[in-house]
């Protein structure tokens, strides 16, 4: 499964068009991915998926095995046809989560770096920088250096610096990683706010579902090296088809078999169902928010018509709820009230009953 090009056609000579094949010992990346100028593409996934290594393809710094990167009309790298250009010259950016900030550069003299070593003046290069950093609301930061900056405000010199070299391909590593509640605020208002004007292709890594609703026009999902989902960001929160995607959204997924209303759960103990409120048949997912799930200490013989028994697994806050996760006969997530868990006595060990009225669960093919 590839990422689709976001709507409108494009042509070869205009944003990455990138078939990325690569290894590293046991593991195998197999990514497409089109993206057009202007746009922000999101890569998610698990640890292991592969994401760091999309962008390490794309940067220059780990080489394909097969496939072809072609950006803006140029091939940058083609295996088959003996072409890698090196990382220097492929007009990229890339802002690692450390930073890596020149330490003996002021904050001016960081931005300035790239349109320097493009070939600009000092005089020029500087001028240039301090239009970027009044662009961005750094002024005050010129004649800083990296160890004088809080780890929010050295990201975004980091993201600044990269922008001013004017890439054709900006790359960002978890840009929003290991920064404290405020910082994290601060950073996804500014990246939101200066992606929209980069006229480049920007990639994005990040495991916060937050951070790709917000700042991506399209996401796309990895696994094990290759792209299980890709689509809009509210086609992928509405209709997940992994657990880990699931899990960023806050939604229940089940896949099972469907004959008419009722789904046959795949892998689960005996004979598990879950009941929905059409007929379907054939391969599909099933998925519910945990608000929709309630817990009973003894079985409900009221309208729900998914009824499973569960074991408290553990409880933790969440927002102004409490999430419950339930083993059992089918493991899910409920989001109840901090009333309702004084009320059921709920604790870890505790056998309940869980409840889900049919018309809460969204049916699509798996």
């Amino acid at each position: 499964m590839s990422a689709p090009a976001p709507p409108g056609r494009f042509s070869d000579d205009d944003g990455l068009h990138a078939h990325l094949h690569a290894g590293q010992g046991d593991f195998r990346l197999a990514v497409d991915l089109q993206v057009e100028p202007g746009r922000v593409v999101a890569v998610l996934g698990p640890n292991g998926a592969g994401k760091s290594t999309v962008l390490r393809v794309l940067a220059g710094l780990q080489p394909l095995t097969a496939g072809r990167v072609r950006l803006s009309g140029r091939t940058l790298e083609d295996p088959g046809a003996g072409i890698r250009l090196p990382a220097q010259v492929r007009s990229t950016g890339l802002v690692p989560q450390d930073s890596m900030l020149f330490p003996h550069l002021s904050v001016l003299d960081q931005v300035a770096f790239g349109p320097r070593h493009r070939g600009s003046s000092r005089t020029q290069a500087r001028a240039g920088a301090g239009q970027w950093l009044q662009r961005t609301g750094l002024s005050e930061l010129a004649e800083r250096r990296p160890a004088q900056l809080s780890g929010g405000q050295a990201r975004r010199v980091a993201i600044t610096r990269a922008l001013a070299a004017q890439p054709q391909m900006l790359l960002l590593d978890e840009p929003l990683a290991a920064l404290d509640v405020r910082a994290v605020l601060e950073l996804r208002t500014f990246l939101h706010r200066h992606l929209r004007d980069h006229d480049g292709v920007t990639v994005l890594v990040t495991h916060d579902a937050i951070d790709a609703m917000v700042l991506a026009d399209e996401l796309v999902v990895l696994d094990h090296g290759s792209v299980v989902q890709s689509g809009s960001p509210a086609d992928v929160a509405k209709r997940p088809r992994s657990a880990h995607v699931a899990a960023l959204v806050g939604l229940n997924l089940v896949r099972g078999t469907a004959d008419g209303a009722a789904v046959q759960v795949t892998g689960a103990p005996g004979a598990v169902q879950v009941v929905t409120a059409g007929a379907h048949h054939g391969d599909v997912f099933c998925s519910f928010a945990p608000s929709a799930v309630s817990l009973h200490l003894t079985r409900p013989t009221a309208s729900p018509r998914n009824v499973w028994r569960c074991i408290v697994r553990g409880l933790t806050p969440h927002g102004d709820a409490v999430r419950v996760e339930l083993g059992g006969d089918l493991p899910v997530l409920a989001d109840v009230t901090p009333a309702a868990v004084a009320a059921l006595g709920l604790r870890a060990g505790l056998e309940v009953w869980a409840s889900v009225k049919a018309t809460e669960v969204q049916v699509y093919a798996a």
